[in-house]
């Protein structure tokens, strides 16, 4: 069984985020996703432009390949995810977050994964899958410890006097409060740093898109039971009294969700 690092657990609590050493150790799996990420950012480059205001974030990984989506029934990151939010939890959100060569992008800003502060309780927890070595020299993440219970966004000045870096190693993995502030660093080398972003939700919340209808069915069909849970197949709307009133086992709204 696995089983969340207690100490992980108490800098997530603590600090806002954590490292966890070795979420992905096929160094084959590593190297397939970085290829297939950026196969991805350079056929959005050609269909957006250069100029688009999302240039190199990818949208929904989990419908660019199946690798992809394979990740969203990772046996580890599910068990810090429970204890943290919920075994019912849901994906929000799942992008690439690479820095590109020689520069920065929307990640170099101070800034939060989530706009809500509800004090004392978690509503989204980010995870950064690292597929290259974070370094100063990359654009390793800033983060400000505790700073997840701020209401407004602190000072530069003081958010780089008090920011902790984090070097992750490729296929390690950052977990975080999704209030916590934080800021990609720039890119001085002449190669890209890749990493992927999930920001994961409660289940009674809305996503970013409507995963059920979004991804494909064939992709569907190669995930567990875990995996459609965590793209919200749970927690659908019914579109009439018909499905409404479904029996037990057919309905779309799952009971016990959170």
């Amino acid at each position: 069984m696995t089983t969340p690092d207690p100490n992980q657990i108490k800098d997530f609590h603590t600090k806002g985020f954590a490292v966890i050493p070795g979420m992905l150790r096929d160094l084959g799996q590593i190297a397939e996703l970085r290829e297939l990420l950026q196969k991805c950012i350079d056929e959005d480059v050609a269909r957006y432009g250069p100029g688009h205001v999302d240039c190199g974030m990818v949208h929904n990984l989990m419908v660019r390949g199946l690798p992809f989506a394979r990740l969203l029934e990772h046996e580890l990151m599910h068990a810090y995810l429970a204890e943290i939010l919920s075994d019912t939890c849901i994906v929000y959100a799942y992008t690439s977050s690479s820095m590109p060569p020689c520069g920065v992008n929307y990640a170099h800003r101070i800034h939060v994964d989530c706009p809500r502060l509800i004090p004392g309780y978690i509503t989204n927890v980010g995870v950064i899958i690292a597929l290259d070595d974070f370094t100063a020299e990359n654009g390793a993440t800033y983060f400000l410890p505790g700073s997840f219970t701020l209401w407004e966004s602190p000072s530069t000045a003081l958010f780089l006097e008090r920011a902790e870096r984090v070097f992750p190693k490729a296929g390690d993995a950052v977990i975080f409060n999704a209030r916590t502030f934080h800021m990609g660093g720039p890119n001085r080398t002449h190669l890209p740093r890749h990493a992927l972003t999930l920001n994961v939700c409660r289940a009674y919340m809305r996503q970013r898109f409507d995963y059920p209808r979004l991804v494909p069915k064939e992709i569907v069909a190669a995930l567990g039971e875990t995996g459609r849970r965590f793209l919200g197949y749970n927690v659908r709307m019914p579109t009439s009294i018909e499905e409404y009133y479904l029996p037990e086992p057919q309905r779309l709204y799952k009971a016990g969700q959170g």
